[in-house]
């Protein structure tokens, strides 16, 4: 916790310097002109965002969102907090009087210590500040500003009690029994844990459904994992990209290792008319081959209505990415060795070694969990985590209704309440 007394005696080695070396101190004009002293102290340990181990659906994360929706009617009682303005390029060092204004945004958040005060100087309690803001929101933790931070930051206070509030009751609509082994993939905030009893084992950043191709909501089961797979090409897929990607470049396919089949007979891409809808009716492969395949080197099964499953990608730098909306409604999977080896727990292809030699033959393999495993495709928006640390995501799909929260308020639990995970599939794949 930070003490004046410490602030002060900072503050005095900043005089002190700027007197020592006038040429720091000078104004460099403009509202972002360099602060004199780049203060470089210790920001308060208790401002750090520490990773918590329990799921996001679960008794504890239900209940501490529901106290969080307290402490929001609070804030907006209280009035909420002020908008930033100009504060896109601040970082450690600026000197502005948008980092006054920046300052007690995050105090009002709980992203800051009241007792850091109002110095117009982006110091690197403020720098801490901003990266806490930056974690709770999902974003890559810089301690700069930059556009996407603003835009989370301006969120008005009201709207995030209205997603506590809807996302409360979504997350009161998984508090049946999930099995004692799960998965989540939570889809606004693109990321996927698995869960063993009630902590969480692995976490692993997803890219997930794009805006107009979004991944559905809905309860599944694990049967498969696929080694070295073929792609099947989907068929939205094959109008809306491949037939246009082929009337601008014809030897896409080639170049691509994609195959076209009809029935069990391949024909060459020459013999299809590309400015027709006649490829909608054959079937496309691609071959196995983790530097070209779309699912890279693995493909988990997980049979539902919407023939989407979960799988490994060549593009891996996508997972560093703020925006991970980027697929066509199935769900990639970062460092998704250590996800199968989890999956595979119990069975002789969970060992690492086992792994990596069967990726490395470039044979199909595949392999089943010693009993399907539930996985729960969700949309949770916001959520509060036991150690009282809040979590807001975007509505990427606009199904918060945050402008008439009430009407979503009926229709807020996304899947079936009380999912039986030991009950039969009737899906096919």
């Amino acid at each position: 916790m930070l003490t004046r007394a410490s602030l002060t005696g900072s503050l005095g080695l900043a005089l002190l310097a700027a007197t020592a070396f006038p040429a720091l101190a000078q104004d460099r004009g403009g509202s972002l002109a360099q602060a004199e002293w780049a203060q470089n102290y210790d920001s308060a340990a208790t401002m750090r965002v520490q990773r918590s181990n329990t799921p996001i659906l679960s008794p504890q994360t239900l209940a501490a969102t529901e106290q969080m929706v307290e402490r929001y009617r609070d804030i907006v009682a209280r009035g909420g907090w002020q908008s930033v303005s100009g504060a896109e390029r601040l970082r450690v060092g600026s000197k502005s009087p948008a980092v006054t204004a920046l300052r007690q945004r995050l105090i009002v958040s709980g992203d800051l210590d009241p007792a850091a005060g109002s110095s117009p100087v982006y110091d690197s309690y403020v720098d801490a500040g901003v990266r806490r803001f930056q974690a709770r929101h999902g974003l890559n933790q810089t301690g700069a500003m930059n556009v996407t931070t603003v835009q989370a930051m301006n969120v008005p206070a009201d709207v995030r009690l209205r997603q506590l509030e809807l996302n409360a009751v979504r997350l009161r609509s998984y508090s049946g029994n999930l099995g004692e082994r799960y998965v989540i993939v939570n889809i606004p905030a693109a990321l996927v844990e698995t869960v063993d009893g009630d902590h969480v084992a692995t976490r692993h950043a997803a890219g997930v459904g794009k805006i107009d191709r979004q991944s559905p909501i809905m309860n599944a089961k694990i049967q498969e994992v696929n080694f070295n797979p073929f792609w099947t090409v989907p068929a939205s897929i094959i109008k809306k990209d491949l037939i246009p990607k082929m009337q601008k470049d014809p030897s896409y396919l080639t170049d691509n290792k994609i195959r076209i089949f009809n029935g069990d007979r391949e024909i060459p891409p020459s013999q299809v008319n590309w400015h027709s809808d006649e490829a909608t009716r054959y079937r496309f492969r691609q071959d196995p081959g983790v530097d070209l395949n779309s699912m890279g080197f693995v493909r988990i099964n997980i049979p539902n209505p919407h023939g989407v499953y979960m799988h490994d990608t060549p593009a891996k730098g996508i997972f560093g990415d703020d925006f991970r909306f980027v697929s066509s409604g199935c769900v990639r999977v970062q460092n998704v060795r250590e996800y199968v080896s989890w999956i595979l727990q119990g069975t002789p292809n969970a060992n690492p070694d086992t792994i990596e030699q069967i990726i490395q033959s470039g044979q199909r393999v595949d392999a089943r969990p010693t009993a399907p495993i539930p996985v729960y495709w969700t949309y949770i928006t916001a959520w509060s985590t036991p150690d009282g640390l809040v979590q807001f995501r975007d509505d990427i799909y606009k199904r918060d209704g945050a402008g008439a929260p009430t009407a979503s308020m009926a229709a807020a639990a996304a899947g079936p309440r009380n999912f039986n995970p030991d009950a039969d599939d009737d899906q096919t794949n």
